[in-house]
């Protein structure tokens, strides 16, 4: 399973312009996305990028509310899987 999370594009560059490539940010990390199924997106857009190519614009209103479930998730308890409040295999029990 993959769980897809917006970026927000902060630069387009156009060495061939048949295929731009965007510099997307993640918040945490920065990564380039080829814009071949978005060739419509623009700077300050948000993306949902897969395997390299951003696949679909989101409107920042839809991007702002996917990070913010999305963050709700990583505070939720045994989110984490250093967390001790996280059971392990010898804890889970099968029925």
């Amino acid at each position: 399973m993959c769980l897809a999370t917006p970026g927000r594009i902060v630069a387009i560059t156009a060495d061939d312009p048949a295929l731009p490539v965007a510099l997307v940010d993640f918040g945490s990390v920065t990564r380039t996305a080829q814009l071949l199924y978005v060739p419509e997106a623009q700077v300050g857009d948000y993306v949902i990028v897969q395997a390299g190519f951003a696949i679909r614009r989101l409107g920042e209103a839809e991007a702002r509310e996917t990070l913010r479930v999305a963050a709700e998730f990583a505070d939720a308890p045994g989110s984490d899987p250093r967390s001790p409040s996280t059971p392990t295999r010898r804890e889970v029990t099968v029925l």
